[in-house]
This record gives C-alpha cells, sequence and structure tokens, in this order.
C-alpha cells in the first residue's frame, strides 16, 4: 500500500498510467469484451485487469491519477449501443457523472460505434478488463497533461 493511491490500482495498473503519454488511449472493458485479444494488439501487449471490481469503480480509482484530455476535446468514449447510438445505459450514465465529478465540470463522453471501438481499443497503449457484468461497459479515456505549476515536486 502507498499513501494516496487507491488500493484498487496495482503496481502494473500504476506503471502503465505512468507510462502513458499525452493522446494515448487506455482502453476500461467489461466482461464480454474480447480484451485478451484486443490487449495484444496494444503498445502495451499484455492484459492489465482489476476483475473484481465494477468499471464505474475502476475508472474512478483510475481518475483519481490520471489526467483526462478535456480541455481541447471530449476525451472519454463509450461503445453506442447497437441500433440505438443515443440511447446511454445506467452503466454509462454511472461513468458520466464519475467524470464529470473529476473533471469539476460536465465533460460528456462521445460515442464510438462497436466495430470502430474495437479499432481504436486495438491502437490503444493498454487494456484494463474490469469485473463489469453489465453491457456497454466498455469506455476509451485519452490521457491529459498535467501542467508544470500543478506537478507535484
Amino acid at each position: 500500500m502507498l499513501k494516496g493511491i487507491r488500493a484498487e490500482l496495482n503496481g502494473d495498473i500504476l506503471q502503465a498510467l505512468c507510462n502513458m503519454g499525452h493522446g494515448d488511449y487506455l482502453v476500461i472493458s467489461d466482461t464480454n469484451f474480447p480484451s485478451d485479444s484486443i490487449a495484444r494488439q496494444t503498445r502495451l501487449g499484455k492484459l492489465l485487469t482489476m476483475e473484481n471490481i465494477p468499471a464505474p469503480q475502476a475508472i474512478d480509482a483510475i481518475l483519481s491519477v490520471l489526467p483526462l484530455d478535456t480541455p481541447i476535446q471530449p476525451s472519454v468514449g463509450r461503445m453506442e449501443v447497437i441500433g440505438k447510438p443515443d440511447e446511454i445505459p445506467p452503466i454509462q450514465q454511472e461513468v458520466q457523472a464519475i467524470v464529470d465529478r473529476a473533471e469539476g465540470k460536465p465533460s460528456p463522453m462521445y460515442p464510438v460505434e462497436r466495430m470502430a471501438f474495437y479499432d481504436i481499443a486495438k491502437k490503444a497503449y493498454c487494456v484494463i478488463a474490469t469485473g463489469e457484468l453489465r453491457f456497454y461497459g466498455c469506455f476509451l479515456l485519452t490521457k491529459g497533461v498535467i501542467p508544470a505549476e500543478e506537478a507535484v515536486r
């Protein structure tokens, strides 16, 4: 355990989040996503897991240390519901509330069609599989930057 670091964030995940650069994508996946096969195609090349917790809890923990790229663009993508691109299921509503709280303002997620989501995920830095059982619990987070004046020294 470390001070100020949430218990959900294991060493492998912290290392990956630290190694990501500005603009890199992070995939948070539910239990139905082809996490292992997609993860093998990412920059990291292996699957990371937070398998005993739901996606909103995982994202909340991740956003406690990961800056989002929100000043310029929406930086959290959500997998669209097939045939209903404007529908936002409860799992995605929960994550939206977490993103808004982390950013301190409304920061709407952008929709990504399912097959396009898979294509983007293959180009991501890494995939973190969660224990999320609900459908459409898959998200893309874009890493931002921390200005020098806000960095802890």
